[in-house]
């Protein structure tokens, strides 16, 4: 080997490959964006030449780059400098705090959006912010706060912004709250239908064209110092291709990307779905593009009456009698054409119809090694599990429980949160999982805090929902966010361990995720991010080798003042009475959670079925995921 070759040696550490041959060593030689060698110190410091960079890691651990398999980065990267983010927020005053400020300093006709990551038990208090507090804290400038999939916050000046009045009727499936005279509250209701919520957001003002850029870029760095290095894009709605792949196109173009990205395409019209995948085989191939930005097939939404949603605070709806036909013209489209694809499908009943329709067109066109799998997954049953390993499909997971687990047993009990989802189950059937967030707009783009839940089974406000049998040990968690995701992008020859040949793509942690206590493992941070052997962010002993990016723009940009995820020491406000029972103690946790919210909305065990057959099924254009 040719010590020439070396351009970046990191060494005392502890490194983590996931490489079977050297599970854990010392040290790794970098060059041309991929790894070189991994060793000794003394083995690898003999591979370095003269103007190899040496790095001492100081015993730190270094793991194989994260990897989302399930995150909406492009969309999310055009609104990321516009929005407030409450993860990691330990109290409702500090987030009431943050939107005070905020609210100051965020000129007309703008808005201040608070959009998703965020739950109700991850605050001390363990409650939601009222409208008098947000209407208190935000009296004139428009303020929407994303509760999950559920429901949205809107103070007076948004409500008037938004054009909503005492004569706007509900939508098909939402409802807006109404005050004994008939005006409307504030609070938007998803009846389960999150048009409403989303198509209210919607009418805000949008960046402009070079601040999405700036925004895009942020969002990445983001991720970046939290340890991510890869994704993959799900998609959405309002994301249209090609028109709104243009920023993250333009990135890519002149080397500004700092994690990989391969992206599926997303059905944007309701009854129109064949006509959108069709036009689209036309524009790009599976797999076209390069190491850092790629197409990965079809998906999340392949047909508006095949796809379920995920409020449990709601019952379940049956699903559209149209969504064989519907769901089966576009499949049997994509598996000609060799296309991957993915589908969102939350619960089993979905999964066993959706099975229905791939098994029969197996049977004349055959799936063979075609990629492809379900998203989230959560009430997924056995024989499902089962039927999909037959088929030769895999299951993409999130940590949507950890926002939401507490809904779920409310409307199901304990026992059925048990296995929800299956991941024990899923691994011993051998079907590949891909582990992610789902982030932006309900759960938090932070991979830690999803192997914290992969690895406890509880919620961000501590409740334990599984056993040991269905809990993961740490190198198992880190897996499906490493090798897991890199599969369902056909990528795992390439990148998920730190082998000879793989990608350099790498994070030194600001803390040892194998060894430190549990609760510990939410707060950790990337000191040091390295893309395709560059190093893309850096921190602390590290700060030296950072390349900063220019501010968040535009200069009202919360991100400029607040950054993105949270830190659990960082508090914004204080309560002012000493002796509140509210603010200095959390209440009582002795049957999961206290169900604050969902009696505040009246809901119950018994309450009926939706009226229509599938919420999603009267397409909603905006559809969130």
């Amino acid at each position: 080997m040719s010590t020439a070759r070396v351009e970046t040696i990191l060494y005392n550490g502890r490194i983590t490959t996931l490489d079977t041959d050297h599970s854990e060593t010392s040290a790794i030689a970098l060059a041309a964006g991929k790894v070189v060698a991994t060793g000794t110190d003394q083995e690898i410091h003999a591979l370095a030449g003269p103007d190899t960079q040496k790095i001492d890691l100081a015993g730190k651990r270094v793991l194989p780059g994260l990897n989302d398999s399930h995150l909406h980065l492009i969309r999310g990267g055009l609104n990321y400098n516009m929005e407030l983010r409450w993860e990691g927020v330990g109290s409702v005053q500090d987030a009431l705090a943050m939107l005070r400020l905020q609210a100051a300093r965020t000129p007309a006709p703008q808005w201040v959006r608070v959009v998703g990551g965020w739950s109700e038990f991850q605050f001390k208090e363990r409650r939601m912010p009222t409208l008098a507090e947000i209407n208190a804290a935000a009296p004139d400038t428009p303020v929407f706060i994303l509760h999950l999939y559920d429901r949205a916050l809107l103070n007076a000046a948004a409500l008037r912004a938004a054009g909503i009045s005492k004569d706007t009727p509900d939508p098909a499936g939402g409802r807006i709250e109404r005050d004994a005279r008939g005006n409307p509250t504030g609070m938007l209701i998803a009846e389960p239908n999150a048009m409403i919520l989303y198509s209210t957001l919607a009418k805000g003002p949008k960046l402009p064209l070079e601040d999405q850029i700036n925004s895009t870029r942020h969002f990445m760095r983001e991720l970046n110092r939290l340890g991510v290095t890869s994704c993959i894009d799900a998609g959405g709605g309002f994301q249209n291709y090609p028109e709104d792949y243009q920023v993250i196109e333009r990135l890519h173009a002149e080397g500004q990307m700092t994690l990989r990205i391969a992206y599926n395409l997303f059905t944007q019209n309701k009854g129109g779905e064949l006509g959108d995948f069709q036009k689209w085989s036309g524009m790009v191939t599976p797999y076209s593009g390069d190491s850092y930005l790629r197409h990965n097939g079809a998906g999340e939404m392949l047909a508006f009456s095949a796809a379920d949603f995920e409020d449990f605070l709601q019952p379940r709806p049956d699903m559209a009698a149209n969504m064989e036909k519907d769901l089966g013209e576009v499949v049997r489209f994509l598996v000609e054409k060799r296309w991957p694809f993915r589908l969102h499908a939350t619960y089993d009943e979905t999964i066993g119809r959706a099975l229905d329709v791939f098994e029969a067109i197996d049977r004349d066109t055959r799936f063979d090694d075609l990629r492809w799998f379900f998203d989230h997954a959560e009430t997924v049953s056995e024989k499902n599990l089962e039927r999909i390993k037959r088929l030769g499909g895999g299951v993409a997971v999130q940590h949507r429980m950890a926002f939401q687990g507490e809904y779920f047993v409310d409307r199901y009990g304990k026992k059925a949160a048990e296995h929800t989802p299956p991941i024990r189950k899923m691994l011993e059937l051998g079907v590949p999982v891909g582990g992610g967030t789902d982030a932006t707009r309900v759960a938090s783009f932070n991979p830690w805090v999803s192997l914290y839940w992969l690895v406890t089974g509880k919620t961000l406000g501590g409740l334990a929902l599984y056993g040991e049998s269905n809990c993961l040990e740490r190198e198992e968690a880190l897996r499906l966010w490493t090798t897991g995701s890199a599969y369902k992008s056909s990528e795992e020859s390439v990148k998920g361990t730190l082998a000879a040949g793989m990608y350099a793509d790498l994070t030194v942690l600001s803390a040892d995720f194998m060894t430190i206590p549990d609760e510990a493992i939410k707060a950790i941070t990337s000191v040091m991010t390295i893309v395709g052997g560059k190093i893309v962010y850096a921190a602390g002993d590290y700060q030296h080798y950072d390349t900063p990016l220019p501010p968040a723009s535009p200069d009202w940009s919360p991100v400029r003042y607040f950054g993105g995820h949270q830190t659990a020491d960082t508090h914004y406000a204080a309560c002012s009475s000493p002796g509140c029972a509210v603010h200095g103690h959390a209440h009582p946790h002795a049957h999961g959670h206290d169900g604050k919210l969902s009696r505040w909305l009246g809901l119950d065990q018994d309450r009926q079925r939706p009226s229509f057959d599938n919420p999603w099924a009267i397409g909603c254009g905006c559809f969130a995921y």
